[in-house]
């Protein structure tokens, strides 16, 4: 799905070569500073290599429009913003930007006890912990069901628990929706159980051969 030849960025990525599979789970660890935040950048177009070139389904990523290139391949940070207004708002958001119909009110309502949220659709997000926010921000982009998701520590702000719920969603949303996840994690243990396979980044901003994890079969 995402080949890179030959890329560098600003003296914080050097990587010659590395493909990125359709339909699985991948996932980057490393230490911080090392550039998997970067590498999601770069599949999302926010910012372009200094040198070298990824292709997206064999396309050169820099002829294909951002805009566009955005819509199928979504970038989930890793301290979402809330947006003033209610549950409901912050879940219709990407529908919105996107110039899209509103999600019927059952489908969030039935979305929010799988984020482990006891919210209501009416209420306002300024109550929300920082937690809790994360797990709206995460049910707000799968709700566009798009084919490719990057996701940038998609756990930080939550505990052990809810965390391990958290990954069996995205890992059964990957396999029964055959979509393509791209994570940065800080957890070894996350990227062993629910990756197909994992990359490392070390401090230089290199890839490391890649390791099988478990995966979602």
């Amino acid at each position: 799905m995402f080949v890179f030849e030959r890329v560098r960025y600003r003296g914080i990525l050097d990587i010659p070569d590395l493909q990125i599979p359709e339909g699985k789970i991948t996932t980057f660890v490393g230490p911080s500073g090392s550039g998997k935040t970067t590498i999601l950048r770069l599949l999302n177009k926010m910012i372009s290599p200094t040198s070298g070139r990824i292709l997206y389904q064999d396309q050169v990523l820099e002829s294909i429009d951002s805009v566009t290139h955005r819509r199928s391949v979504i970038m989930l940070p890793q301290n979402p913003l809330p947006f003033p207004g209610t549950v409901r708002d912050n879940l219709n958001l990407g529908f919105r930007m996107q110039h899209r119909p509103d999600a019927p009110d059952q489908e969030l309502t039935d979305l929010l006890p799988r984020l482990s949220l006891g919210k209501k659709l009416d209420d306002p997000v300024d109550r929300l912990s920082g937690g809790e926010m994360q797990r709206l921000a995460l049910g707000r982009v799968l709700l566009l069901d798009a084919p490719v998701y990057l996701l940038d520590e998609p756990s930080s702000a939550l505990d052990e628990s809810t965390e391990d719920l958290i990954f069996q969603i995205l890992s059964r949303f990957a396999r029964e929706k055959q979509k393509t996840l791209i994570m940065v994690t800080h957890s070894s243990q996350v990227a062993q159980t629910y990756s197909d396979r994992i990359i490392r980044v070390t401090d230089e901003g290199r890839v490391q051969p890649e390791k099988e994890g478990v995966g979602h079969e």
